[in-house]
């Protein structure tokens, strides 16, 4: 199966021999051995490379799988054990990659230098949840996925503020600002915004205040987003780590508020390394948010 993958990802027989340290010759021979036991040709060769057949294409997401999972089971091992070289693979969505999980790198690097971590971003709350149905990482960051056969681990909840330029007189109010008060606003929208029930989450929450939300911009990333914001393009609705770090920018808590939960999770039962991730996670993310929400330095 590992072969198989290889041929694939490289669309050469003599690449992936290359990329697997073995001759194409024993390469071929462990190709065909393989579509003997299934009943039928994996492979064809095109004018250009190598191809899936039918039954190929049918095979390749279990083999992806097995050998993920090969590989997930030697380094849970080797890490669970703290030896040297054991590996663990954390995915997350990136606003949660830059925005609170360095803290918790840094540390582990401290306490478990022994075992290394590869850190796998994804865009939206569906591609994480695709790659660790696919086993990308041994364990995920991120909201709590609907119906996940595996475990869930809470971590705490982060608060969701708009974001808006430091001169902006919604950055002077004193307390929270309810939804409706910002009908006129318009607002930097990004293409990463969950979805939730099929509708963009801002849509869904402001229409059910009674209208639709303007739109000023229009971005691929949060963190562009909130710099935006803080410029005076828009206001945007970000988490608050996000709007911290970003010079220039103030935050104000909507009534009633914004939270959103984080969780970790994973296709096994977390032990050794992973656990012991989890609750590094738990203990320095998504603490209680001060009571001052107030311009960013």
């Amino acid at each position: 199966m590992e072969y198989l993958v290889a041929v694939v990802e490289e669309q050469s027989f003599t690449r992936a021999a290359e990329s697997l340290n073995v001759t194409q010759s024993a390469l071929s021979h462990q190709i065909k051995a393989l579509e003997r036991e299934v009943g039928g040709p994996l492979l064809e060769r095109l004018p250009r490379g190598v191809g899936l057949t039918p039954m190929g294409r049918a095979y390749l997401p279990h083999a992806e799988r097995a050998v993920r999972s090969a590989g997930q089971a030697r380094r849970a091992a080797r890490a669970a054990a703290g030896a040297e070289g054991g590996e663990l693979h954390v995915a997350t969505l990136h606003a949660l990659a830059v925005g609170v999980l360095p803290p918790v790198f840094a540390r582990w690097r401290q306490e478990a230098p022994g075992v290394r971590l590869q850190l796998h971003e994804y865009g939206t709350t569906e591609e994480l949840r695709d790659g660790m149905e696919r086993g990308i990482a041994d364990l995920a960051v991120g909201p709590r996925p609907d119906a996940w056969p595996g475990p869930v681990v809470p971590l705490g909840e982060e608060e969701i503020v708009v974001v808006t330029s430091a001169d902006d007189p919604l950055a002077a109010r004193p307390g929270p600002v309810r939804l409706r008060e910002l009908a006129d606003r318009a607002w930097v929208r990004c293409s990463l915004e969950p979805v939730v029930q099929g509708r963009r989450w801002l849509d869904l929450v402001c229409e059910r205040h009674g209208f639709t939300p303007l739109t000023a911009l229009e971005t691929g990333h949060s963190s562009t987003a909130v710099r935006m914001a803080a410029a005076g393009v828009g206001i945007v609705a970000a988490p608050t780590h996000i709007a911290r770090a970003t010079r220039g920018a103030a935050m104000v808590r909507v009534d009633p508020e914004w939270r959103r939960e984080q969780t970790a999770f994973s296709r096994v039962d977390l032990t050794g390394a992973a656990a012991a991730f989890v609750r590094l996670c738990a203990d320095l993310v998504f603490a209680a948010e001060p009571d001052a929400v107030s311009p960013c330095a």
